[in-house]
């Protein structure tokens, strides 16, 4: 089952330790919290959608640029869709319609690495970067480690060789790690694209 947290919509930290250039560094967490939880709670009465302005004349505070970079975390996260293209009703997604869309990754770097697969030289990067994806998106470690054997099969990766492990399952549990810590994905996966582009 996917989880849910309150990153920052600036930096994405989870507390409020913010980055140095963050627009929301010196804001209380609370603050960050309550946002969320306004829209979240909008939106849950709603399961057909509402329009950005009722949302934003429903929410019990007064609308800010914390409602606002928050609800535009939730979209680029696909929590929250539009149905109807940009100016459409936003809708809220169920558990399970969030599961299903995050399975396949559909933005860069990540998108290259999940559709070519890892290649020797990179395999380290990608691996990592697909746990570290998986945990941000929300996904229990059983889940994340079923999509990521899964990749590995059927991306080709597990097949061009280049592994210490003897399978797919083998290499996931050894990198456990990377979920338990949370780490960012970006960087390696930017890295792992560069080797897997260069692979042709």
């Amino acid at each position: 089952m996917p989880t849910f947290r309150y990153p920052c919509p600036g930096c994405h930290t989870t507390n409020s330790l913010h980055e140095v250039d963050c627009e929301f560094e010196g804001v209380d967490w609370p603050r960050i919290e309550r946002a969320y939880t306004d829209l979240l709670a909008v939106l849950t009465r709603e399961p057909e959608g509402i329009t950005e302005p009722e949302l934003r004349a429903a929410v019990p505070d007064d609308w800010s640029g914390i409602h606002a970079a928050a609800l535009g975390l939730l979209e680029r996260e696909q929590r929250v869709v539009r149905d109807d293209g940009e100016e459409g009703p936003l809708r809220l997604l169920t558990a399970a319609e969030f599961k299903e869309r995050v399975s396949e990754p559909t933005r860069e770097p990540m998108r290259t690495i999940y559709v070519r697969g890892s290649v020797p030289g990179c395999h380290d990067n990608a691996v990592f970067a697909m746990i570290a994806w998986y945990e941000m998106v929300g996904l229990s470690w059983s889940e994340t480690k079923e999509h990521v054997i899964d990749w590995l099969e059927t991306s080709g990766a597990w097949d061009r060789g280049g592994f210490e492990e003897s399978s797919p399952a083998e290499l996931v549990e050894s990198k456990r790690h990377v979920y338990d810590a949370g780490y960012g994905w970006k960087e390696k996966a930017q890295a792992a694209k560069r080797v897997i582009e260069r692979h042709g």
